[in-house]
């Protein structure tokens, strides 16, 4: 079964958060707004999940992989309990058995892993530091993850300043905090942008700090074998 959403990585897309609507996932205590997504079942997907109270899923298995980032509340399985700020890979054919008691939402990505990419990560960005970048003003950046050309970092952007990033290799972006200003569009909280390779960042930061997830190079093997 198809459900095509916003799968031409040639094409500039930007979903906000307050027009894009919840819909139900296969447990009822759960529920997703989807940015990307390419089967209805499984395959590759981009999302904002949200559980519930008590809520779970029974064991399952992610045979193309899982990556998310937990924006509020505590994601737990039988591996651990995720603080919001975590950021978690589990590699393709690794299975689990989310449970959260208190409810919480992540940003999540299926099917996403490119071969031979099949170290598990687990980051708690609240006790890391952030490095400064010299070569990119106002910026400062906590490197979550890297294979090849895909690279996956937390980054704070400096209230007023215009953030530049040439796009070789497709750029993701998720607002965690604050706001910035692409090409005229505003961006807020849980806010998604993506841009096609070749389609450089030129954010410009509100009055205040901004915080990003960002996932830069993944697109040049982004390919569809997931489907």
């Amino acid at each position: 079964m198809t459900m095509k959403i916003n799968t031409d990585l040639e094409q500039t897309v930007g979903v906000h958060f307050q027009d894009n609507d919840w819909r139900a996932s296969p447990i009822k205590e759960v529920r997703r707004k989807m940015l990307e997504r390419h089967t209805a079942i499984s395959g590759i997907a981009t999302s904002l999940v949200e559980y519930q109270k008590n809520s779970y899923f029974t064991e399952h298995t992610h045979t193309y992989g899982e990556e998310f980032y937990v924006l509020d509340g505590v994601f737990s399985d039988e591996h651990g309990d995720y603080a919001a700020g975590t950021y978690v890979r589990n590699p393709p054919g690794t299975s689990h058995s989310p449970a959260v008691n208190l409810g919480c939402t992540i940003f999540v990505k299926l099917g996403q892993f490119q071969p031979g990419d099949d170290k598990p990560v687990i980051v708690d960005t609240g006790r890391a530091s952030f490095q400064a970048l010299t070569e990119r003003p106002g910026v400062s950046v906590l490197l979550l993850h890297q294979y090849r050309h895909e690279q996956v970092a937390a980054e704070i952007w400096t209230a007023q300043q215009l953030v530049s990033l040439a796009n070789t290799g497709g750029i993701e972006i998720l607002v965690l905090a604050g706001s910035f200003t692409d090409r005229g569009e505003s961006f807020n909280a849980l806010d998604w942008l993506r841009l096609p390779i070749g389609e450089h960042l030129h954010a410009q930061v509100s009055n205040v700090d901004c915080k990003v997830f960002l996932k830069c190079g993944h697109h040049i093997e982004h390919g569809l074998a997931a489907d």
